[in-house]
């Protein structure tokens, strides 16, 4: 285990900016608004407000955590490794999802780690574990192709032994919630439960009632009509990484409909 300050490049930051002023935009057709995609006035004004974008004080929120790199199955991991002042806290591991990062848990890590100092029980204090999913943030990029839900698990299980805890509990949502099921299959002896955000099921042979039949009609409409991005990601990701990496304004885009939409 390795201790880890974030200091991204001031030469980076300036570049962002450049290509953000350089970006050379669609046009649209009138009215369309969200329909076919990324609102190209919202994206605009997204990226004019991303030019002055505070990056120092986000960098400076995360390092204000005990952040730790290591090499799990040859690959590098990051993490956030956040334990609790109570002695008797118990061990949570929690995973982002996509689009997102360990970013998205920062507003829950004091209250989870010292809930005593929220007005809370400190018997439901945690020790946080937030480690990013290898391909996302500082756990990159990989090296080799197979870093499926099963593999982050097994390297989740490692991760976890490693800091020390022989017993724990999972969290996660979206990609987190499939690796954070998995984490249950491959480390049963020492992971005693787990919370996820989305659950993903198989209809039966019963007759299924409105409600169920209502989510199943809103399953196949985003299967049909919002899911395309998922089959470029998962078949031909060399190809959409040309345009995401040269392109800030191209990265926003494709990332910011989907808080839109979801």
């Amino acid at each position: 285990m390795t201790p880890f300050t974030i200091n991204t490049p001031q030469a980076v930051l300036d570049d962002l900016r450049v290509r953000l002023n350089n970006t050379r935009w669609p046009d649209e057709l009138p009215g369309t608004n969200w329909r076919y995609g990324t609102d190209l006035a919202y994206l605009k004004d997204l990226c004019e407000s991303w030019k002055t974008f505070d990056w120092r004080a986000v960098e400076a929120r995360f390092n204000s955590w005990p952040n730790i790199l290591t090499t799990i199955d040859g690959q590098q991991v990051h993490a956030i490794h956040a334990p609790s002042p109570e002695p008797d806290a118990f061990p949570l591991i929690m995973t982002h999802g996509w689009p997102g990062s360990v970013a998205e848990f920062l507003d829950v890590i004091e209250p989870l780690r010292d809930p005593r100092g929220h007005g809370g029980d400190p018997a439901d204090a945690f020790h946080i574990v937030m480690p990013s999913i290898p391909g996302y943030g500082w756990s990159g990029p990989t090296t080799e192709p197979g870093w499926d839900v099963r593999r982050v698990a097994e390297a989740w299980k490692v991760l976890m032994a490693r800091l020390g805890y022989s017993r724990y509990g999972a969290q996660g949502g979206d990609w987190g919630s499939m690796i954070s099921s998995q984490l249950g299959v491959v480390d049963p002896e020492h992971m005693a439960g787990l919370h996820i955000n989305m659950v993903l099921g198989i209809p039966g042979d019963a007759p299924l009632t409105e409600v169920e039949q209502a989510d199943m009609a809103g399953t196949s409409a985003f299967v049909a009509e919002g899911s395309a991005y998922q089959q470029i990601q998962g078949k031909n990701p060399q190809t959409l990484g040309y345009g995401l990496s040269d392109s800030p304004a191209g990265l926003a885009g494709w990332i910011i409909e989907k808080f839109h939409h979801w």
